[in-house]
């Protein structure tokens, strides 16, 4: 039953707590009934609203806040209790009672020992005959952090329990409740628990990027998940820093894949050297498990797969229990632990690392909310077996998951927020006037820059020699002239005098570089028939894509920038800069551009036959022959196989995908889209490190975890493109049971059963020859290895899938001769040699088909 209002009804409620309240608490030694002992120097234990003193069946006592005018002096008291409530939890008697805050209030805590300390608030919507705390809305913040902001409790029925961990620096810690205006707070009860130091180190393993995360001292985490894999719940009372676990089977995925295994928790052991001990979790999670469950296979090669929704603009800090309950010798158990997708730890040797079985080892991992985000907001804990593991039993297991998460750069737990003395602000409002000021700063740097670099122009001009203007129709103060100056199907034009740009994104650009015909904004408009939304033929993060007719008849491709796009503004000068030093017959050609009315367009050739997807799926169109899919792919090689080698300094395309190559009216495969290019690592080089871009599905993996890009990112690009051409199916189908949803690890798994066949495009059904299968998948396969180093360059592929055209070709031949077979390269990349003659065959089997590119040593040509 509620309670009614205690103590001065009469009097205004607002002020009923004092701002600041120092609160003392008999600081008791904490022990359970298990595991090793822990005195905290510091435990404050405060059961709010109750009118005396609660016990737990953990041994804690909870103090009554009003119960002695130390702990809470006021004159004014608002609180509310139940007479039951419906769970069966230990701390269940703690949300029988509330104190409610009706204005800003402050809890302040002595600290008799700095470092790390649990917070822990219970949180329930007890009944209260004036205020329905269902309708609550305030926000919790410490000395530093904002732990919740506009937070409430709409369920009636709902209990919340949050727990933190705060690294405390001073001997003072204060808990402060904002009521949002017109509202009010509550809490049921509250925890303040010195935690051991050890607890938490203050570096961890980093994913994406892979290294080393330091600080963590610095940043306060909240508890999301506590996980007790393949075991039971385990309580306060069985854990020796009264925390709770909760079994794993609510977030596992396919729970078919994994088995729960168990031992007595008497046989788990602790080991020094790992840092392992009852302190980091009890014996009862190691003793149990999940590993993998039997697939009737002799080679199971599939991870088990934990499911955990959270916040994706946050970072976390994920620990992982280990414990080797299963194996029955040492060195029998290898296997690969993964955290959002990506490789955490490769080949785990739990003998190694524990040097006995039955023994503790745990490990921590930091993955960013850039990696987070990826995920949607789920973050997958995941384990498998070792594929290159030479001895044991595939198998891999797991037995704790703990998962943090940690405060942001404002000091937040829940958004951008920050606290500022005696209240929290909004720091993304901040950062908008910051970021308003920095670009005010920007616009004069770039003005003073623009007014020295016209000066210098200038100055140049003045110096020019008599006839520059016959000698020269593009100016190259940025960049080299790379592409011919000849006029396509019109006259050719200066950029400096013959129009006026009024773009303030596009003109210095255009007037930089040579870029083919100069169009009048009037030409583009009467040749898309003023850019008719019935000519779109494309959209991207630029804008969009028009087809446009000359008067001539000749059909162009007009890409029309979004001045508004950020993104399509770098994309277009990325693209300019790319095709100004490239010509290919395998990549798609800029014809021109325009660069008047605050407009920047680019004017390609048209590609009739469209994207190489709406040939495979999705469409109408008539289905490609086995033939004419490995022509398209080998064009594409081509085109690719020249980025790669073909330039002074290869290009990395970064975004190849069967929408990023088009067909021309004789299907012709071209390469197109280089917005997203990078330029290739130099020889002293490795790679280049960048943020990660590129299409799902398609995105090196490798490259995904370690933001390091080189030319093998764009070849696993294409080892996807090989099996949706052969396949004729998406990249990923989120619709598709789970094992299928991406298709190379789904081909990848029929390609190991021996099966391909089975899964090809039923339009191929009889007609692909078995070498030529054999040896196209062969090629897909080797672009899809985990890592770069053990993935062909474009050019073994390329020598790969005209083999596969001749085999297949042969094979409707009567009686091929086998000196009609070409010699194959082969796919190992980093250990192929090859003489003199062999390179100069190579050239001349692989023809770039090049046109002119000046002042760019075009790809060498054995002819």
């Amino acid at each position: 039953m509620p309670m009614t209002l205690s103590g001065g009804t009469g009097r205004r409620l607002a002020s009923f707590i004092y701002p600041s309240i120092f609160v003392i608490l008999i600081i008791l030694p904490f022990q359970v009934s298990t595991g090793e002992e822990f005195s905290p120097a510091d435990t404050y234990l405060l059961d709010c609203g109750a009118p005396k003193s609660t016990s737990l069946e953990d041994g804690r006592t909870f103090r009554s806040d009003p119960q002695s005018s130390s702990f809470l002096s006021t004159s004014e008291n608002v609180q509310a209790s139940t007479s039951n409530i419906s769970t069966d939890a230990i701390s269940s008697v703690l949300y029988l009672t509330a104190r409610i805050f009706l204005d800003d209030s402050t809890y302040s805590f002595f600290i008799s020992q700095q470092g790390w300390h649990w917070l822990r608030l219970y949180f329930y919507p007890v009944q209260h005959p004036i205020y329905d705390l269902t309708t609550a809305v305030f926000s919790v913040a410490t000395d530093a952090y904002v732990l919740l902001h506009d937070f409430s409790v709409i369920d009636p029925d709902a209990i919340v329990f949050k727990e933190y961990l705060i690294n405390v620096t001073s001997d003072r810690f204060s808990i402060s409740f904002f009521p949002m205006k017109n509202s009010f707070a509550f809490v049921n009860a509250i925890e303040i628990v010195t935690a051991p130091n050890s607890l938490i180190s203050d570096t961890s393993t980093s994913i994406s990027p892979a290294g080393q995360f330091t600080g963590l001292s610095g940043h306060a985490l909240e508890v999301k998940y506590r996980l007790n894999v393949g075991g039971k719940a385990i309580t306060s009372v069985n854990d020796t820093l009264a925390r709770t676990w909760e079994p794993d089977g609510a977030y596992m995925k396919l729970a078919a894949m994994g088995k729960n295994v168990s031992v007595s928790p008497k046989i788990i052991k602790y080991n020094d050297g790992t840092g392992s001990s009852p302190l980091i979790a009890p014996s009862s999670v190691y003793a149990s498990a999940v590993e993998m469950a039997d697939s009737q296979v002799d080679t199971p090669n599939f991870n088990i797969t934990w499911e955990l929704k959270v916040d994706p603009t946050f970072s976390y800090l994920v620990r992982l229990h280990f414990c080797d309950i299963v194996s029955k010798s040492l060195n029998d158990l290898y296997f690969n632990v993964y955290i959002g997708g990506m490789m955490g730890v490769s080949s785990l040797d739990l003998s190694t690392l524990a040097s006995a079985l039955d023994t503790a080892y745990y490990q921590d991992f930091v993955i960013n909310a850039t990696a987070v985000a990826v995920g949607n907001g789920t973050l997958l804990v995941q384990v498998g077996p070792a594929s290159g593991a030479n001895t044991g039993n595939p198998n891999a297991i797991l037995n704790g998951i703990e998962v943090m998460k940690i405060s942001n750069s404002a000091g937040s737990l829940d958004g951008l927020f920050a606290v500022d003395g005696s209240k929290i602000v909004n720091m993304s409002a901040d950062s908008g006037a910051g970021s308003r000021r920095a670009v005010a700063i920007v616009g004069i740097v770039l003005a003073v820059g623009a007014i020295l670099m016209l000066s210098a122009i200038f100055t140049r001009w003045q110096k020019r020699p008599q006839g520059w203007e016959k000698r020269n129709s593009f100016s190259s103060w940025l960049l080299p002239l790379h592409v011919s100056n000849t006029g396509f199907g019109g006259s050719h034009r200066h950029l400096f005098g013959s129009h006026k740009s009024k773009s303030g994104y596009s003109g210095f650009f255009s007037s930089s570089l040579g870029l083919g015909r100069f169009f009048t904004f009037a030409e583009l408009q009467e040749a898309t028939q003023n850019f008719d939304e019935k000519e779109v033929i494309g959209v991207g993060g630029f804008g969009k894509v028009y087809l446009g007719a000359l008067e001539d008849g000749t059909k162009l491709a007009v890409k029309r920038g979004n001045p508004q796009s950020e993104q399509g503004i770098n994309e277009f000068q990325t693209e300019i800069q790319m095709l100004s030093k490239l010509r290919h017959r395998h990549l798609v050609s800029l014809i021109g551009y325009c660069d008047e009315q605050s407009e920047m367009i680019l004017v390609y050739e048209y590609m009739s036959n469209g994207p190489l997807r709406d040939h495979l799926y999705g469409s109408n169109l008539r289905h490609l022959s086995w033939k004419q899919r490995l022509e398209i792919c080998i064009g594409a090689a081509r085109g690719l196989h020249y980025l790669h080698t073909g330039a002074a300094q290869g290009i990395i395309h970064r975004d190849v995908k069967t929408t990023n190559i088009l067909l021309d009216e004789n299907f012709v495969a071209k390469v197109a889209d280089f917005g997203l290019s990078k330029a290739a690592p130099s020889i002293e080089q490795t790679h280049v490190s960048t943020a990660v871009k590129g299409s799902f599905g398609y995105l090196d993996p490798e490259y995904f975890r370690r933001q390091q890009l080189t030319e093998k990112s764009d070849v696993y690009s294409f080892g996807v493109v090989l099996f949706e051409v052969l396949c004729a199916r998406p990249a990923l189908n989120p619709a598709l049971p789970r094992e299928q949803v991406n298709l190379a690890e789904w081909a990848m798994q029929w390609h190991r059963k021996g099966l391909m066949e089975k899964i090809i495009d039923s339009h191929l059904s009889g007609t692909i020859s078995a070498t030529s299968l054999k040896k196209y998948v062969e090629a897909a396969e080797k672009c899809l290895a985990e890592y770069g180093v053990d993935r062909p360059s474009m050019g073994d592929v390329l020598w790969n899938l005209e083999y596969a055209l001749q085999l297949q070709e042969a094979s409707l031949q009567p009686e091929p001769q086998e000196d009609q077979i070409p010699k194959l390269i082969s796919l190992e990349s980093n250990t192929h040699k090859s003489s003199e003659a062999e390179n100069s065959a190579a050239a001349s089997a692989i023809s770039d088909d090049s046109g002119p590119v000046l002042a760019t040593p075009p790809f060498t040509q054995g002819r």
